[in-house]
């Protein structure tokens, strides 16, 4: 399946919920913003959203700096 990651086309094997998504990319959780299909997903929902074919993602991490 094909889907879209940050502007990147990339394929994913099967079929996964957002959740398992961000957690097999080894990224934390409260440390980023996931946009899918155009809408900010709220972290609490991510067990609930699952990926298909021609979905896009936007992930946003946050830097600390100062």
């Amino acid at each position: 399946m094909i889907i879209r990651i940050n502007g990147k086309e990339e394929r994913i094997e099967k079929t996964v919920n957002l959740s398992a998504f961000i957690g097999a990319r080894n990224l934390r959780p409260e440390g980023i913003v996931v946009e899918h299909n155009a809408r900010i997903v709220p972290r609490e929902i991510w067990e609930t959203v699952t990926l298909a074919e021609n979905d896009t993602l936007e992930i946003i991490s946050f830097v600390g700096g100062g």
